[in-house]
């Protein structure tokens, strides 16, 4: 990771003084570097020695780095890991066309791997990661969500790039297709597990930990997992209260939906759907032999549920 971090700040270097502020303000704000490192972890894995998963890690958290951009800007967020998003501080059009460098130079780094399907690979998760964005905008303040349609956002959002890089790791080692299969379904299993327990701390985490306040989601009209668990099972009190909030994005009713929430049980309904997902993130590296770094990905899983920031 320190080499990664090496790579990130010799990549963001720009002549453009804006673009080296804002790119170092949000890339200095730290993060749990989850998906770089499951680069690293995956292909060391498959026992690669090169230094080529350094370039992809960073791709990788800069393509992140430019999701997280364009998605305050959209959600209107003033918060993320505890300090000012970086639109509060220079402004929605600097943070829309920085997140815009951050894309294209991951791009120019992807051409420094020769193997095509980096490419491929990076330029089909970027497409989808952008349709999961729409996808989202489209189904806010949407109480009628389903399971189904609620995982369909995630899997292109947020499950996407977490399977993009398990499955660089494998090609970069030049895994077998079965490994390489196994490290992209890991990806998946864990992106997917990662926000669903992502959705129930915002009913559940410590404010000065997650670094948002709770219900920002709610605020924004997003229907989660434990939301729909009350809308599924709640009383008609309940899903009232829910249903309103929702289509009106409000955290005014905050409290109430709170309540709602924990007389449907929906936070544990909803960690048991994220443990199952993160069991089927485990069971996906059954092709791997074992090693300090398939320990890791093991742990990475038990993280993605475990956590409560």
């Amino acid at each position: 990771m320190t080499a990664v971090d090496a790579v990130i700040r010799q990549r963001l270097h720009s002549d453009v003084v804006l673009v080296r502020q804002v790119a170092d303000y949000i890339i200095g704000a730290g993060g749990k570097r989850m998906r770089p490192a499951l680069v690293l972890a995956t292909a060391r894995a498959c026992g690669y020695e090169g230094v080529h998963h350094h370039e992809l890690a960073a791709v990788i958290e800069f393509i992140h780095t430019a999701t997280l951009l364009h998605d305050d800007v959209v959600d209107e967020s003033t918060m993320r890991r505890g300090a000012k998003t970086a639109n509060a501080v220079f402004g929605n059009a600097a943070s829309v066309l920085v997140g815009d460098f951050l894309y294209s130079r991951a791009f120019q780094m992807m051409l420094s791997v020769p193997d095509r399907r980096v490419m491929e690979v990076l330029a089909d998760a970027t497409n989808i990661i952008a349709e999961g964005e729409v996808l989202q905008l489209m189904n806010c303040r949407n109480a009628d969500l389903s399971v189904d349609e609620y995982l369909h956002v995630v899997h292109f959002k947020t499950a996407k790039l977490f399977e993009a890089a398990g499955r660089l790791g494998g090609i970069v080692a030049g895994a077998n297709d079965e490994i390489e299969t196994g490290l992209a379904n890991y990806g998946k299993h864990l992106g997917t597990a990662f926000q669903i327990i992502d959705d129930v701390l915002d009913y559940s985490g410590h404010e000065e930990k997650t670094g948002k306040h709770l219900g920002d989601d709610l605020a924004e009209g997003k229907t989660t997992l434990p939301l729909i668990h009350v809308m599924q099972s709640g009383n008609s009190a309940q899903v009232s209260v829910v249903r309103n909030a929702i289509e009106q994005g409000s955290r005014e009713d905050f409290a109430d939906v709170l309540a709602a929430v924990h007389a449907c049980d929906a936070l544990t309904k909803s960690r048991v759907f994220g443990e199952a997902e993160a069991s089927a993130a485990k069971a996906s590296l059954a092709p791997l032999a074992d090693s300090i770094f398939k320990k890791t990905l093991l742990e990475f899983a038990d993280f993605a549920v475990l956590r409560n920031f």
